[in-house]
């Protein structure tokens, strides 16, 4: 493994700066378009539409009218060391037109975070864990090749103000959930023993919440694989084998902001029936919903493949349902007692684009890639797929109880989603 430590710059990505002497202003006008009430709508804005941007390092800083400040952050997209979007999140009424203040500043104050990645690794089986900004992981590197987890939580684990999730970076690619009963960040200290190596120490309730999801041989909620012809293809590899179908995993934290979280994860060298592809995956995660964004992108595809989404379902014998909610977005979900030990209610759901669905399919009981739904999506070379995962628990919010209130709430998440801004600068 070779990986990153935070470097300071990115330990005040929680911050916003107050001091604003002799910095220009810029007004934002944000309308929205639909006739949909908006809750903690992204609202991104690329450098090239901002005027008078400071030369030197500063912060951005946006008010309301009223001139309430609202969390705002500058995210560097491409990596090449210079930021590229402002971003932060507002609510709207229906077609409501809202003015926002953007100066710029030199002192930040701190904020509370609402979204927030953590990774943490040790080099070593005697090492602690240490925060980390990237890391590459080997074929070789499995856990029961090399005799100890690397990985804290076992892969970087992302979060939000109303649910966690984590991806088992070390070979398997699942996504897992955590379940939250509390708003504030949680992660930076789960999964580290007392010894300060890797621990499971999520899977008994906490104040924070627990490990909610059932994953096994599944790839979780919104893990990645392939269809190739009529024969399944996972990305990754299980706990029982002993050298990755991955060449070389690349993952970097490409902002972690106050209120928007990504990061990339480059698998090169996938080889699955006997060929060799190249895919990325680029998640994302902002305040105010129990789900995340997932863009997935391929090369060296030949024509008969399909993506495949997973949506696991070892916990539930309930039939999937398919909800065409509106002409961009189709709905996959399951709502039972399917949680780890079938102790509580779970809504899971995958919310996909209408363009690109092609149905789904139910993957087989035992396998490599096993106790599963998969959606199935049109995949080309070099155009890039988004899609996004829900999980609603029902300590989280004691509503998700009821398999309607969850309908209704993937329905309105997804008329959210959809919706569009109208942005001007002046």
């Amino acid at each position: 493994m070779n990986r990153k430590l935070i470097p300071a710059c990115l330990l005040f990505a929680g911050f916003i700066s107050c001091n604003t002497s002799n910095s220009p202003v810029n007004t934002i006008t944000v309308t929205n378009d639909s006739s949909v009430s908006l809750n903690d709508k992204p609202v991104i804005i690329n450098r090239q539409a901002l005027a008078n941007i400071p030369q030197e390092n500063r912060f951005p800083l946006v008010t309301t009218s009223t001139g309430d400040t609202i969390a705002a952050q500058l995210d560097d997209t491409d990596r090449d060391g210079k930021w590229d979007q402002l971003f932060f999140v507002a609510d709207f009424k229906p077609e409501e037109e809202r003015k926002f203040q953007l100066s710029w500043a030199d002192a930040p104050i701190k904020l509370n975070p609402r979204s927030h990645i953590r990774f943490g690794v040790r080099q070593t089986m005697d090492s602690h864990v240490e925060p980390a900004i990237s890391d590459t992981f080997y074929a070789d590197q499995l856990p029961g090749v090399i005799g100890y987890q690397h990985y804290q939580t076992d892969g970087p684990t992302w979060e939000n103000d109303k649910a966690g999730f984590r991806l088992y970076l070390d070979g398997r690619n699942s996504i897992d959930v955590f379940g939250k009963k509390v708003s504030y960040i949680t992660s930076d200290s789960i999964g580290i023993g007392k010894d300060g190596h890797t621990e499971n120490n999520y899977s008994d309730m906490k104040d924070w919440g627990t490990d909610i999801l059932a994953v096994g041989n599944s790839v979780g909620i919104g893990g990645v694989s392939l269809l190739i012809k009529d024969s399944l293809a996972r990305l990754g590899v299980t706990e029982q084998d002993s050298l990755n179908n991955v060449d070389t995993t690349i993952f970097n934290i490409v902002s972690n902001g106050p209120v928007h979280s990504l990061m990339e994860f480059d698998y090169r060298g996938w080889k699955a029936l006997n060929r060799n592809y190249h895919a990325t995956m680029n998640t994302s995660i902002w305040p105010g919903m129990y789900a995340f964004q997932n863009t997935v992108g391929l090369q060296n595809l030949t024509g008969d493949e399909t993506l495949v989404i997973g949506l696991v379902n070892s916990n539930t014998t309930r039939p999937l349902k398919e909800i065409f909610i509106n002409d961009k977005w189709v709905a996959l979900l399951t709502h039972d007692q399917q949680s780890v030990n079938k102790t509580w209610w779970l809504g899971l759901a995958l919310i996909l684009p209408k363009e690109d669905y092609l149905g789904y399919m139910e993957a087989p009981k035992q396998g490599k890639l096993s106790t599963t739904f998969l959606a199935k999506l049109k995949v080309k070379n070099n155009q890039p797929v988004t899609y996004y995962a829900v999980a609603a628990w029902e300590l989280s919010n004691e509503q998700f109880k009821d398999e309607a209130y969850f309908t209704d709430y993937v329905h309105n998440l997804t008329e959210q989603l959809a919706a569009g801004l109208k942005i001007t600068v002046n």
